[in-house]
């Protein structure tokens, strides 16, 4: 029984829906998706329902895309319940469940799947946050779809909204047991050194929060998982190890691999640390 883990799979395109209908059955193994799957209802429900046949756990939390409103659709908090209410008529466990104990080699542990947002405080301190988004612009030479597409209703700002996410997860964190080992799950990065954004460094305004920094030694944490970068690796943070375990788009993988070759075996841990093969 192994648990594993994956994001930012993207389905939109077609190399990648062609990749997910290839994998094999995992038995009685448990999958972590750390967001990102697509941007509509149609792509979440396709995906969720090929890994269900395939494992016999499955674990969701919400990347950018997901929370992104197309046309007609519900914004911000409505967005992200209707997707957790389709989650759960797959059988798929989301950051509003109970938090789930895996029994498997290397366990016990409580896998938490988080859902916490960005605030724009991944920038040097020399730039105020009134003037994060232009200093970001200047490299960027635009701004991300998330700052079109990605409402917070009914908060009023994104940072408000991560703000409230905070909040509700330290408090679900500090009333678990204090002896449970923890395997962390979000699909932002919780600490910016996880970050290689060597191409475009101020892409990381909109890759997590600083309030999330100290967590995975605040907390009894092993194992955090999380994807967003496209940047694949394993890192060690403070003794911790943090999984970086996107796909990405068609660009980003080999498709003569296939799409189970990036699955990330999260426990029991590796024997030898994951080597990144494009």
């Amino acid at each position: 029984m192994k648990l594993w883990a994956i994001s930012d799979l993207h389905v939109g395109y077609r190399a990648n829906r062609e990749a997910l209908a290839t994998l094999p059955s995992y038995g009685d193994d448990w999958v972590i998706l750390a967001g990102d799957v697509g941007e509509t209802e149609e792509h979440l429900a396709f995906t969720l329902g090929i890994f269900r046949e395939r494992f016999a756990r499955v674990l969701w939390v919400p990347g950018n895309h997901e929370l992104w409103t197309l046309t007609g659709e519900p914004r911000g908090e409505a967005k992200y319940q209707l997707l957790v209410d389709l989650c759960r008529r797959h059988g798929v466990l989301t950051p509003e469940d109970p938090y789930p104990t895996w029994d498997g080699e290397g366990g016990p542990h409580v896998i938490a799947p988080l859902f916490v947002l960005y605030d724009y405080s991944f920038r040097p301190e020399d730039v105020p946050l009134e003037g994060a988004l232009a200093w970001a612009e200047k490299e960027l030479g635009g701004m991300p779809d998330d700052e079109y597409r990605l409402h917070p209703d009914p908060y009023p700002t994104r940072a408000a909204w991560c703000a409230a996410r905070v909040a509700l997860t330290e408090q679900r964190l500090s009333a678990l047991d204090p002896a449970a080992r923890l395997v962390l799950v979000n699909h932002f990065a919780l600490d910016e050194r996880l970050l290689r954004l060597w191409r475009i460094p101020r892409f990381s305004l909109w890759c997590g929060t600083k309030k999330t920094s100290d967590w995975h030694v605040r907390y009894p944490v092993d194992v955090v998982v999380h994807g967003h970068t496209h940047m694949r690796a394993t890192m060690l943070l403070d003794g911790v190890r943090f999984e970086e375990v996107s796909l990405g788009y068609p660009r980003h993988w080999m498709q003569d691999r296939g799409a189970a070759a990036y699955l990330r075996q999260i426990l029991p841990a590796p024997a030898t640390p994951w080597v990144e093969r494009r």
